[in-house]
């Protein structure tokens, strides 16, 4: 989809489950909220909400999650009509969302964001060896997309990215940023969070993001995404995720 297509199909006709007026407030909340936490650093970029807590899990909670990521992980998929050779060639582990080892770590980023839990997806952990990337994408459901009516319905837009790396590799693995300016390296048991929404409540293409390509060691993160519509409720059995 090119950008003037996606433009129209975040900018136009939307309906109740990707809605301006909930989503504005969503983000408006958060950012209200993030800014007043006390080691909560917000990352001075325009045109984005985006926030950084360093430190936000010990180096042993790292180990030990990304280990289970090791052991569990199956190559990355993508939406139907999304996937491009070598768009993602990453691995991925779902943890069940009762998993014991991700439950807290769940709830403590939803406590600290202020979204209930029941909003969220089930996290992902991803792998990243040598040569391994997630081009350049979108968090957010460009609703023009044929899988859009699908994932409307299963919670409908998605709202903030929550993003913890577990372990840093040697070298490259940056997630980028391009039309913010700034490719982000961080220490393992950083937390990164951005709104994927403008605050009008609009989809933001300034959100556009990619894991760059591994050169050097191995990248592990776990990714967790927020929606509009109470995700967990509205799926009481994990479906596939992407």
């Amino acid at each position: 989809m090119s950008d003037e297509e996606l433009k129209d199909a975040a900018g136009g006709p939307l309906d109740r489950y990707c809605d301006p007026k909930t989503l504005a407030y969503v983000g408006m909340m958060v950012r209200q909220r993030l800014s007043a936490i006390p080691g909560v650093d917000r990352v001075d970029v325009p045109g984005a909400d985006m926030f950084i807590v360093p430190g936000f899990l010990t180096r042993r909670d790292c180990k030990a999650i990304a280990q289970v990521i090791n052991s569990r992980a199956v190559p990355s998929t993508l939406y139907r009509g999304a996937d491009r050779p070598g768009m993602r060639t990453s691995f991925t582990h779902h943890f069940d969302r009762d998993d014991p080892l991700t439950v807290d770590v769940e709830a403590y980023i939803s406590e600290l964001i202020g979204i209930d839990n029941d909003y969220s997806e089930a996290m992902q952990g991803q792998r990243y060896q040598v040569g391994q990337q997630y081009r350049h994408h979108y968090d957010f459901f460009p609703t023009g997309e044929g899988y859009w009516q699908h994932e409307a319905v299963r919670g409908g837009q998605r709202t903030w990215t929550a993003m913890v790396s577990l372990t840093e590799p040697g070298e490259g693995g940056e997630t980028d940023f391009p039309r913010l300016g700034i490719a982000l390296r961080q220490q393992a048991g950083t937390l990164i969070l951005w709104n994927n929404m403008t605050a009008d409540g609009r989809p933001n293409l300034n959100t556009l993001h990619a894991g760059m390509p591994v050169k050097r060691g191995i990248k592990h993160i776990i990714t967790k995404w927020y929606r509009q519509e109470p995700w967990r409720i509205l799926n009481p059995v994990n479906p596939p995720a992407y």
